[in-house]
């Protein structure tokens, strides 16, 4: 007999019985009673841990001088445990608390192989037990990738021991809020299940939410592989790519040891990114990971210039048309460039040598002595050849000691043929002969002082510059990271990738871009498998082919801008046509469109081709609109309700509704679709374009 299926005045998606009802109304009650059982004692606890914790670092304040050595060791490691444990507890408190009106959003029933007993599993951001019997698993626990990988019937899961087989009986999801049981049903894993489609006909907020509950099977291949030290994932615009990195992070937190959130990083393609994806870590129970740009991080390793251009700005330089020598941009971010400078580096290094002897405390070396001393350096990069030679001589003459190591090393210095002028070696590669054989086009003497003789350095100069100077002295490893995510990486050139993995040789890389969505003019990946050749050692690449982000409509004539016909649109038809308009009575056009589109749709963004486009726009609307903003590179916190963004700016957001923008005669060109299509893809549900024919 089945059960009214109405739970807190909401119709149940599919019919269970009043006994089944009953018992998860029971077990939900238990587990909240669980929870708040066990916020009150964690909490009590670590009030207890810090005040025990804080006398016993008085203690060893006082009694510091009665202490040998090892026992101040043993005591303040001691210590330390105390602190690791308190803050590990403090750290699953925390997550109770987030979760304590809202314990989990699935379950599943499983039956392993060989054995009776049935595993009734529910599914949340985190464990909820007591006595040893778990109420809520982890959505990360093994067994749990049952409910992202599998339909009903057999299925398998890699345990801790081993592949553990059996069969899926039955899955089941729930919505609670404020505690109470809004909605339960049963379901499948089907791609267009109804949890799926009720979050994809939500409306966009102004920061990324966890996807947790609706995670596929493609998305949980990429989020749980640890098998691989590098993985590469292409991934169709609305694919998930940010939110299954985010994702993977949370399950490398929980299931790599010893890491934490000050041993990842992240590579985002911009200050409004970032902000963008703030709260998904949070969401999950984790703090956020270390974040940065690629420019950011150029200008923390060229202090020779104030400025570094932004890669924005960069983009710019060619959709504006300003670029006054595109061929010589072009080669420098070719992979060609790479060979070159390395050959011109072998260079330097096979010709360094010292033009005179030097002398200090009455010790001479002639210039024959100090080359062949040289020579047994020649495997060291070109700039740590004289601190090696440095540190041999003080070993030599001083026991080791380095008080005279500073003055021997100017001596050194001043006689060696290669100053330590990064500038001036920058410059003299483009008199080269490696430059020459790949670039015939003549530069004058102004054109090659004008790449480092400003205080700014232009964006493609400053990434061949940083790869220069590790070449010469080596890079500034940073051994405390262990997995470096990279999102965005079509717009990456494979330099910018030996610089990253030269950095941190070590760590395992998380890498996801779409080549369809390349925003630089001047270099496009066919595959980004092709970065398996710098990444070698145990990488995978995936694939990720649906797209969750926009409709049907919109998805096939975005596939029209590239001819691309392999996207599979998982969002349902919402019978909104994309609209097409030429530009008449431009503001009041505007108004009117906003004004409609505001009627179903919280987020909307202008988008434009470039900046000045943006600004003029903003010019025209802000009288009748004052919440209207324009998101520039540096944007960091904005309100997502009405804005206005450059193309190029918007990578990786995504908006109810979109207005496409561009001037008449500037609309987007053949050799612009990629643009065009970056733009088309970041709407959800309604597409209006202005100036722009049907297809390019």
């Amino acid at each position: 007999m089945c059960a009214l299926n109405v739970v807190k005045g909401m119709e149940l998606s599919m019919k269970i019985t009043k006994e089944e009802l009953a018992k998860e109304q029971q077990h939900l009650a238990k587990t909240l009673e669980i929870i708040k059982k066990n916020i009150s004692e964690l909490g009590q606890e670590l009030y207890d841990k810090e005040e025990k914790i804080k006398e016993f670092k008085e203690l060893i304040w006082d009694t510091r001088h009665d202490m040998d050595p090892a026992e101040m060791r043993s005591m303040t490691g001691a210590s330390d445990i105390e602190v690791i444990i308190a803050e590990a507890k403090s750290r699953y408190f925390r997550k109770l608390f987030k979760i304590q009106e809202n314990p989990y959003f699935a379950s599943i029933t499983f039956q392993e192989e060989n054995k009776d007993q049935l595993e009734k599993i529910y599914i949340g951001i985190t464990h909820v037990e007591e006595d040893l019997t778990y109420y809520v698993h982890d959505w990360r626990a093994p067994i749990c990738s049952l409910f992202y990988d599998y339909e009903l019937g057999k299925a398998s899961y890699q345990a801790p021991d081993g592949i553990i087989r059996g069969e899926l009986l039955n899955k089941r999801q729930f919505k609670i809020e404020g505690g109470h049981l809004e909605r339960v049903f049963d379901n499948s894993i089907n791609i267009d299940d109804e949890v799926l489609q009720d979050v994809l006909s939500q409306e966009s907020s102004d920061k990324m939410k966890n996807i947790v509950n609706t995670i596929q099977q493609e998305q949980n291949a990429v989020i749980r592989n640890t098998e691989d030290k590098t993985l590469i994932v292409q991934g169709i615009a609305g694919s998930g790519k940010t939110s299954v990195a985010l994702h993977r992070i949370a399950f490398l937190l929980y299931k790599i040891k010893n890491l934490t959130s000050n041993n990842i990083i992240i590579f985002s393609p911009n200050q409004i990114f970032s902000e963008y994806i703030s709260n998904v870590l949070p969401e999950l129970g984790e703090e956020n990971t270390l974040q940065c740009t690629f420019n950011r991080f150029l200008e923390a390793n060229l202090p020779e210039f104030k400025y570094v251009e932004e890669f924005t700005s960069f983009i710019e330089r060619y959709y504006k048309e300003k670029e006054s020598n595109p061929n010589w941009v072009a080669y420098k971010q070719s992979d060609e460039v790479i060979e070159d400078l390395n050959h011109y580096i072998e260079d330097l290094n096979r010709q360094a040598y010292f033009i005179d002897g030097i002398e200090f405390d009455k010790i001479f070396y002639s210039k024959e002595e100090l080359n062949t001393l040289l020579k047994r350096y020649r495997h060291f990069l070109v700039f740590e050849r004289i601190p090696a030679l440095v540190y041999k001589l003080c070993d030599y003459h001083y026991d080791g000691k380095k008080g005279k190591a500073k003055q021997i090393m100017s001596l050194l210095y001043k006689s060696f043929n290669i100053k330590k002028d990064f500038k001036q070696i920058y410059m003299n590669f483009y008199y080269s002969d490696h430059f020459r054989k790949n670039y015939n086009s003549p530069l004058t003497d102004k054109e090659i002082k004008e790449t480092v003789n400003k205080k700014q350095i232009k964006y493609e100069d400053a990434c061949i510059f940083i790869y220069l100077k590790g070449l010469l002295e080596g890079f500034d490893y940073r051994g405390l990271i262990k997995e470096v995510v990279i999102d965005e990486a079509q717009d990456y050139n494979k330099l910018q990738y030996y610089i990253i993995k030269s950095i941190f040789p070590r760590s395992n890389y998380t890498i996801l871009g779409d080549v369809n969505q390349t925003i630089n003019p001047y270099y496009k990946y066919n595959s980004l498998e092709e970065l398996k050749q710098i990444f070698e050692e145990d990488c995978r690449y995936l694939e990720l082919q649906k797209t969750y982000r926009s409709s049907e409509e919109i998805i096939e004539y975005t596939n029209k801008i590239l001819g691309l016909n392999h996207v599979q649109a998982i969002r349902k038809k919402n019978n909104h046509p994309v609209v097409f308009r030429s530009e008449e009575n431009l503001k009041e056009q505007l108004l009117a469109d906003i004004t409609y589109l505001k009627t179903n749709n919280k987020s909307i963004a202008i988008i434009t081709k470039n900046d000045n486009e943006a600004q003029e726009i903003y010019e025209l609307l802000t009288p009748e609109i004052e919440t209207i903003s324009v998101l520039g590179t540096k944007t960091e916190k904005f309100n997502r309700d009405m804005v206005i963004i450059p193309a190029y700016t918007a990578k990786g957001l995504e908006f109810d509704a979109v207005i496409i923008y561009t001037k008449p005669d500037n609309n987007y060109q053949k050799k612009e679709r990629y643009l065009y299509y970056v733009a088309c893809t970041r709407c959800q549900h309604e597409l209006i374009i202005y100036n722009q024919k049907e297809l390019l």
